[in-house]
């Protein structure tokens, strides 16, 4: 099973290519959002906050941001210190811990993102999208419909960003599908939207209260036929930001990474 693989052994080249993108626990919330806008679905998806010997204490990504707009949606937020934020838990893997314990990892703390030492005495990192990189070797009969079934997170086009983000963090989900269509928010375009077009809520008094449907929606990719995951994976791993949609489904990175544990996903060999 590729599940009970090292990840040295599937990943070889490219184990340790993604690098960490790190801030200093005093920098401030905007800074990381500066730094956090281009890596969140593309690369290494949070940023690690680092002490004051650089080592490891923490994680942020989008849920502590928008968690942080939701509870105070005024532009004083984003100068406060990234650690007042920041998850305090960091999750690290090696060249020898199997799929099957990565993803544990994951699904115990929420998060699909861990650091893993370097050939130069750093960390690189390792998130789901790194594991459609695995998803895309893998020998299966495992198809789309055999997934297993989610539920599917919605809004209308009279959403409020209130009501985005507090559904977000109440189905633990990352992004929204717009009702009976393959458009989707996500916490990367609120994020966006309130560093670039908004500045920062500089001089926006109603940020919750706005509609989402004015926040740029970007589209799913519709998936016609019901191919075998590791095509699924190929098709995702060319995607800047993957997130697909077959019929009544749609399907993330941590999807694959679940799909890794079965045992249908077999090592070619």
């Amino acid at each position: 099973m590729i599940a009970d693989r090292v990840l040295r052994d599937l990943l070889p080249m490219s184990l340790t290519s993604i690098p960490c993108v790190s801030i200093q626990r005093q920098a401030k919330i905007e800074e990381a959002i500066g730094l956090l806008i281009p890596y969140l679905e593309s690369m290494a998806d949070s940023l690690v906050v680092t002490g004051d010997n650089n080592q490891p204490i923490g994680m942020v990504g989008g849920k502590e941001i928008i968690e942080k707009v939701l509870a105070n949606p005024s532009r004083s937020i984003f100068q406060g210190e990234i650690e007042t934020i920041m998850s305090p838990i960091v999750t690290r893997v090696s060249g020898t811990t199997t799929v099957r314990d990565t993803i544990r990892d994951w699904e115990k703390t929420g998060r699909a993102f861990s650091l893993i030492p370097n050939a130069i005495g750093g960390f690189s990192v390792i998130s789901a999208r790194k594991m459609l990189e695995i998803g895309k070797i893998a020998m299966t009969e495992m198809r789309i419909s055999d997934l297993p079934k989610k539920k599917v997170c919605t809004f209308r086009t009279d959403s409020t960003i209130n009501q985005i983000i507090s559904s977000m963090l109440k189905n633990k989900t990352r992004k929204l599908l717009l009702e009976n269509t393959n458009q989707f928010i996500g916490d990367r375009i609120i994020i966006e939207k309130i560093a670039s077009d908004l500045n920062y809520l500089k001089n926006t008094n109603n940020f919750l209260e706005m509609p989402a449907i004015g926040f740029g929606l970007e589209y799913a990719k519709i998936i016609n036929k019901d191919i075998m995951v590791n095509e699924l994976s190929s098709i995702m791993f060319g995607m800047q930001h993957p997130y697909a949609m077959y019929k009544d489904q749609v399907i993330s990175p941590w999807d694959i990474c679940l799909a890794l544990l079965s045992e249908q996903m077999q090592e070619y060999v």
